[in-house]
């Protein structure tokens, strides 16, 4: 594939905010710790080693969550390097989707195992292990049960309520009897119905699916998962949640910081943990002297609560704002990984992480990039245009094409400038202010005119190309499903039935964690 790349700025789908955070705007400066550079890896590496990390807690973790999975010998270097104290981690985070969700997970993965690379290559008396952090207890089961798969969605429906990593996955079988159809019976489509089955038919429920399942597309590269939800994991975070839920000492800095930066993507609130029960996962809040369970009979004392905190840690489950505490309190990380809304919600912690005493992580926003297939290289060929030009909105997509394809001039911009030199010619030579203002009226009524001559004009140039037109459309809706970019859409799975597992491979190649452009894959 031909690799072409552009600055994130012309894709035009990229905020403001995260366009400041690359180019290092100084208003930002105050919300994060270091600019996301590798020149600033060897102060962090320094800071780091100041944190106290309980290596062997995570190590005894990691292992016992390998105890059945098949990996390479590299992922089981990387866990039990992580024993010593010149070993590091850099890590991504991502929800529990069905068959790897948006193609946008993939993308983190690459840029996380990258980053690791890198860093080894910069830094050789240090090791650096790429963690994907699953995100076990989310709760939000329609954003991950389903995949959209050649214009059709295939979607996971079950009854059960709560965390989503606990949910058996026998009730998969239908979903995947489903997607065998839809695969057909090359030899990548029955690779990739292998990983799927194996994942999720010979693991009990969705997080050991998706450990097998992300093991299965990248052990090769090392790449440990982590389930955070265990009772020894949590037990490390003991403090963390007492400070949270009992004192609700974050809840004031937060609140400070999301008036300082003017925006807020996560919302804050005075207690950022919730109460796990078997099928629940509900918010805690304090009522009076007590403090209650949403949507259950459970209530505390302050003393009661105290207890069982420190009795039942794995009870109790962050939210999105202080997961991140959560994780740099578990891992000797030096990087976080993530979207433009992750490196939002991070930027909002800053002061929280000084005032946990953890070690605040460098921001990097993951590779992002857009792939167009052979057939659509094709037809973008046909109407005219670059691959870029679709990064257009499609009226503006179709106004390029009728200019380019028009029969003569349909614009009428001279003939505006005309009427607006002899109006206003006329209105200088009046004195009559009403006179004037009829003068005026008058210029915009024929301006109007004019308006809507060019528009029937279009209308009639567009009857003319209207079956181009709709290829554009058609070509605009494939590369940019539902008008985002299609990473945020579309599967993997299109791609590995085109391109085999060395789609991957050449992610990996392309991809570069510290280039801060976007990247097209032309098949040519």
């Amino acid at each position: 594939m031909r690799v072409e790349k552009v600055s994130y700025e012309q894709t035009n789908f990229f905020s403001k905010f995260i366009l400041d955070y690359l180019s290092g705007d100084r208003s930002l400066t105050p919300f994060y710790h270091r600019s996301p550079q590798l020149s600033s890896f060897k102060a962090q590496l320094e800071e780091k080693q100041k944190q106290n990390v309980n290596r062997r807690v995570l190590v005894e973790a990691l292992n016992e969550q390998y105890a059945s999975v098949k990996t390479t010998d590299l992922v089981t270097r990387n866990i039990q390097s992580l024993q010593k104290e010149n070993t590091f981690t850099v890590t991504t985070g991502h929800q529990l989707c069905l068959f790897t969700g948006p193609l946008y997970f993939i993308y983190k993965i690459i840029t996380t195992i990258n980053l690791s690379e890198q860093l080894k290559l910069e830094h050789p008396n240090y090791n650096f292990v790429p963690i994907y952090w699953m995100a076990s207890e989310d709760h939000d089961f329609e954003e991950i049960n389903h995949v959209n798969l050649f214009g059709s969605k295939l979607a996971w429906e079950q009854p059960q309520q709560g965390a989503v990593g606990v949910m058996p996955t026998d009730s998969l079988r239908s979903v995947l009897d489903e997607l065998r159809e839809v695969l057909g019976t090359s030899e990548e489509a029955e690779a990739l119905y292998s990983i799927f089955s194996d994942s999720y038919m010979g693991n009990p429920d969705l997080t050991s699916a998706t450990r097998c399942m992300v093991n299965s597309l990248f052990s090769k590269f090392g790449l440990v998962v982590l389930d955070a939800g265990t009772i020894n994991l949590k037990k490390e975070a003991v403090s963390l949640i007492k400070q949270d839920v009992l004192e609700q000492s974050n809840y004031p800095l937060i609140q400070k910081v999301n008036k300082d930066l003017g925006r807020a993507q996560a919302f804050v609130r005075p207690i950022n943990f919730f109460y796990l029960q078997e099928g629940s996962r509900n918010r805690i809040e304090q009522e009076g002297a007590n403090f209650l369970v949403l949507n259950s009979d459970l209530r505390f004392t302050k003393e009661e609560l105290e207890l069982e905190i420190e009795t039942y840690p794995e009870r109790f489950s962050p939210n999105v704002l202080l997961r991140p505490l959560f994780k740099e309190l578990l891992l000797p990380n030096l990087a976080m990984i993530g979207g433009g809304a992750e490196v939002n919600y991070w930027m909002q912690l800053k002061s929280t992480f000084a005032a946990n005493k953890i070690t605040y992580p460098i921001l990097l926003l993951r590779n992002s990039a857009l792939v167009v297939n052979n057939a659509q290289r094709q037809k973008i060929q046909k109407t005219g245009f670059t691959t870029m030009d679709f990064f257009l909105n499609e009226e503006e997509l179709h106004k390029r094409f009728i200019d380019l394809n028009k029969e003569g001039d349909i614009g009428v911009e001279s003939e505006k400038n005309q009427i607006e030199l002899i109006f206003d010619s006329l209105a200088k030579r009046i004195k009559d202010s009403s006179l004037q203002a009829s003068i005026f009226a008058e210029k915009k009524k024929q301006l109007k005119s004019l308006s809507k001559m060019e528009q029937k004009l279009r209308k009639s140039e567009k009857l003319k190309h209207q079956n181009s037109l709709i290829q554009i459309s058609k070509v605009k809706a494939k590369l940019f499903p539902n008008n985002t970019l299609q990473e945020r859409y579309d599967n993997i799975i299109p791609m590995y039935l085109n391109y085999g597992s060395s789609f991957i491979d050449e992610l990996k190649d392309v991809f570069d964690p510290f280039d801060q452009r976007f990247t097209l894959f032309i098949d040519d």
